[in-house]
This record gives C-alpha cells, sequence and structure tokens, in this order.
C-alpha cells in the first residue's frame, strides 16, 4: 500500500510457490483452505488482492534496499549478516540474492497483471482506484528491471528484454496509471515515476517535461511503502541499518540511520517516489545543456525543499558504536573531519556523536551537507555535475537508488539463464572499469592523531570524469 497503512492479509491470498526463477503462476496452485476458485467469489477479492499485493511490494521494496545500498559505496556490511560479495562488488548469476531480487520483479509484475484481468473480471466492485494501485505496482516492477537488471524476461514463456525496453514498458503502464490518477498527487507521483525512467533513458525532453508537471502538481510529493510492526510486515532494511549491521560511509555518517525505532514495533516506511528527484533531473538537464544559472537555481529550489523535510529529533542511538562485527572500525568523534578523497578538502559536521549522553537528530525523508553557499560558488559544468551526483547520493540515502548512478547491473538468474531464450546473453553482471573493487568503494582511512578520515575514492567525482561512458550520467 502506498498512501494509507498496509493490512494484515490473514490468510496470505494464495500460497504461491516459486520454484528456481520461475516467475509466478497463481493458476497453477491451490492453497489447501482457499483454493483460487472460491477465493476469486468472495466478497472483496479485488481489495483483498491490492492490500495483499502492495503487502508483499513493500517486502520486496525493503529487500532492494537492503541490497542495493550495500551493492553502492553508501553502506559496508560490518556484520556476518546480508550479503558480502554485494560489497566487494562480486555480483555472479549462481547468487542465491540475484535470484530473488529478479524473481520480486517477476512477483510484483505478475500479482499486479492477475488482479487487473481475473479479479476484475470477476469482482464487480472492482474500482479504478483500485486498477490505479495495481498499475502501480506494475509500473514499480519494470523501473526495478530498467534501473538494476541487464535485461529480464516480460512474462511467462517470453524471451528477455534488455533494460531500456524495460523502462519504456514502465511508461506505458504508466500512462495507463496516469488516466486513473484522480487527485494533484497522484498525478504528481506517477509523472515522478515517468520522469525516473525518461532520466535513466536518457531522454532529456521527456523527463524535463514530466519532471516539470509533477513540481507543478505538487512541490512536496513524498509517496512511500508503510510497513506494519505489529502484524510482523517487517523492513528488512530498517533491521539491518537500525540493527548496526551496515555502517555508513563516514562521510554519510549525519543521513544514518533513515530507519529507526522509537517504540519495539515502530517500522519506518521507505520513501518511493518524491519531488526532490525532479528538481534533480531539471538540474542536471540544466548542466548538460551547460546553463549553470539554471543549475544553481534548480539546486536552490532543492535545498528549500530538502530544509522543509522533518527530521527525528533525541534519537537514542547510543547503542551505535560503530564497530558492531570488528570488521573495520568507524568514527564515532564529531571532532573528526572527513575528505571525499585523498585531494578533497576536509570538511567538519558529517560525522555526529551518538555517544551517551548525546541524543542526535536525524532527516528521514531528505538530507544533504551541501549548503547554499556551496551552490552559489559553483563556476564550471563538472563542478555542478558532481555537487548533484552528491546530492543524489544523500538525498537518495538509504532507499537503494545508488547503484543505478554508478553504472552497475545484476547479471539474469542461473536458472533463467538455462530456461529462456537468449537469456544466456546476460549472465555476466555490468561492473563499469572504473568502479574499485574489493570493497574499494567503501574504504578509507583513519588519522585519530589528527582526527581525520580520508576517503579512498570520491565516486560522485570518478561518475563526472567518466561521464562520457555509456554506464553513467544518463543526460551526458
Amino acid at each position: 500500500m502506498i498512501t494509507q497503512k498496509i493490512k494484515y492479509v490473514s490468510f496470505w491470498l494464495l500460497l504461491f510457490l516459486l520454484t528456481g526463477c520461475d516467475l509466478l503462476k497463481p493458476d497453477d496452485v491451490i492453497n489447501p483452505n482457499v483454493d483460487e476458485d472460491t477465493f476469486l467469489h468472495t466478497d472483496n477479492a479485488m481489495q483483498t488482492w491490492v492490500n495483499g499485493t502492495e503487502k508483499e511490494f513493500a517486502l520486496h521494496i525493503s529487500d532492494y534496499v537492503e541490497l542495493m545500498e550495500i551493492l553502492s559505496d553508501n553502506y559496508f556490511n560490518n556484520y556476518s549478516r546480508s550479503s558480502k560479495e554485494f560489497d566487494r562488488p562480486r555480483l555472479l548469476y549462481t547468487d542465491a540474492d540475484v535470484t530473488n531480487l529478479q524473481r520480486y520483479v517477476g512477483t510484483m509484475r505478475e500479482m499486479a497483471d492477475y488482479g487487473l484481468t481475473k479479479v476484475a473480471a470477476l469482482d464487480q466492485r472492482t474500482t479504478d482506484s483500485d486498477r490505479f494501485r495495481l498499475l502501480v505496482v506494475k509500473a514499480y516492477s519494470y523501473l526495478l528491471a530498467g534501473d538494476f537488471f541487464r535485461a529480464l524476461p516480460v512474462g511467462n514463456g517470453v524471451g528477455v528484454s534488455e533494460w531500456p525496453e524495460q523502462l519504456r514498458l514502465a511508461m506505458v503502464v504508466l500512462d495507463e496509471a496516469l488516466a486513473l490518477a484522480t487527485d494533484a498527487e497522484d498525478q504528481s507521483f506517477v509523472h515522478t515515476l515517468y520522469a525516473r525512467a525518461a532520466y535513466r533513458l536518457g531522454d532529456r525532453v521527456m523527463a524535463k517535461t514530466h519532471a516539470q508537471q509533477a513540481l507543478a502538481l505538487s512541490g512536496d510529493l513524498c509517496r512511500q511503502v508503510l510497513f506494519d510492526g505489529d502484524n510482523d510486515v517487517l523492513n528488512s532494511a530498517q533491521t539491518a541499518i537500525w540493527g548496526t549491521w551496515f555502517q555508513p560511509l563516514p562521510r554519510l555518517d549525519f543521513l544514518d540511520p533513515k530507519y529507526f525505532e522509537t517504540y519495539s514495533t515502530e517500522q519506518r516506511p521507505i520513501t518511493i517516489a518524491k519531488a526532490e528527484e525532479n528538481y534533480l533531473i531539471l538540474a542536471e538537464a540544466a548542466a548538460a545543456e551547460n546553463d549553470l544559472s539554471e543549475v544553481r537555481r534548480q539546486l536552490s529550489l532543492l535545498l528549500q525543499l530538502v530544509a522543509e523535510r522533518p527530521v527525528q529529533t533525541a534519537l537514542n542511538d547510543q547503542l551505535e558504536g560503530r564497530y558492531n562485527g570488528g570488521y573495520k572500525h568507524y568514527p564515532s568523534d564529531p571532532s573528526y573531519q572527513v575528505q571525499a578523497s585523498p585531494s578533497d578538502p576536509l570538511r567538519r559536521g558529517l560525522i555526529i556523536d551518538r555517544r551517551a549522553p548525546q541524543l542526535i537528530t536525524i532527516p528521514y525523508i531528505s538530507g544533504t551537507s551541501v549548503t547554499p553557499a556551496m551552490v552559489t560558488a559553483l563556476t564550471t559544468h563538472d563542478e555542478a555535475l558532481e555537487m548533484i551526483y552528491l546530492m543524489r547520493q544523500e538525498i537518495f540515502f538509504a532507499e537503494g537508488r545508488r547503484p543505478a548512478d554508478l553504472g552497475i547491473r545484476l547479471p539474469i538468474c542461473e536458472v533463467e539463464a538455462a530456461a529462456t531464450t537468449g537469456a544466456s546473453a546476460y549472465t555476466e553482471a555490468q561492473i563499469p572499469s572504473f568502479i574499485p573493487l574489493d570493497q574499494g568503494m567503501d574504504a578509507f582511512t583513519i588519522d585519530d592523531e589528527n582526527k581525520t578520515v580520508t576517503i579512498l575514492y570520491n565516486m560522485n567525482r570518478i561518475i563526472v570524469e567518466n561521464a562520457a561512458s555509456k554506464e553513467v550520467v544518463p543526460f551526458e
């Protein structure tokens, strides 16, 4: 569910069985207690199906966030739980996490399709709102495929489609959703997702158009998936981040933890679309057009929005020792200064004090270390582009978006490669040559005597230096 609390579905709809990388086949499975025909003829079948689809959607989004965050330079898995291979990054088509992430895309799409066709045909109470919510899930499945995979199937018994086609299919579904969006917030949401797809495809004109339309409809859009700790619908990314498995790159320390608990069953939502993305797209489009004045204008507007976003105050994060698991020690003293690479200036204020008796303040929608003065001081195209990517990293922090900006794409899974025509061509991951391997993206040194932290690689500058490559910076 997107805008309201996800309801717990007591009998979990139907008991779906997925084997290997096979996609969801609801027609093939019978629940011991509720068979398909019985379910389809129950009262409120569509409402139940929509709630269950959105519940699965939320759970799969949290799994994506967990794994995409450690695949990037945002977080290091400093514990034994979750993937250590994604941290390298080492992305094998035999990896169970690669298989699961592919399966989640298919599950989202097929559950949405089943509701839009079979359930809708039999439940006369089906509304346009129901259809809209299912179309959002379906479109988002294509967005995930287009952002993070080289290629995936788009249905049962068909060949694979490369990532650009996945994004074009997302646009087709978003057009359907837009026709059913009855209020400005829903319309802005659809336009924001559309702008995201067009951006990744490098279609600057289309991306700008939809970003502008989204902002005209809602200047502070924030759409999230919600969880329900009372009924065990859990945000797995929160388990890893609040539970101290993951440690943030030191220059991102001030943004962590985006997901936290102020009471024992609290489960924080995950943002899947927000107005900030539209400003970032418009700023990057202006940079591609060598319009630095417009870049500064869009980033200034973006900073105003970020400053208005809520923060959590008086948060007790004192159990966070920045050494949990013992793999690597992280700074916890706010007197440490941090540089984004050995050639970057030292910056204060990026490390916050979590030690007792200190309580912390954390932005949980958007935050950034960029200041209005830094935006005003921009004088070159490359400076502007690097700042845009820094802000993309900070504003989308802990939302599972960073690997797409780094140009990293997952391979197709082993079972799919063996069973699907053309799939074997995509069993190697796309890891650009400029990505540091062997956990290099997470590497830094600490000088305890001088209270400094030096990140080995400024990945935002590396992105800009490689802007002419096909993997990154879509508008260049």
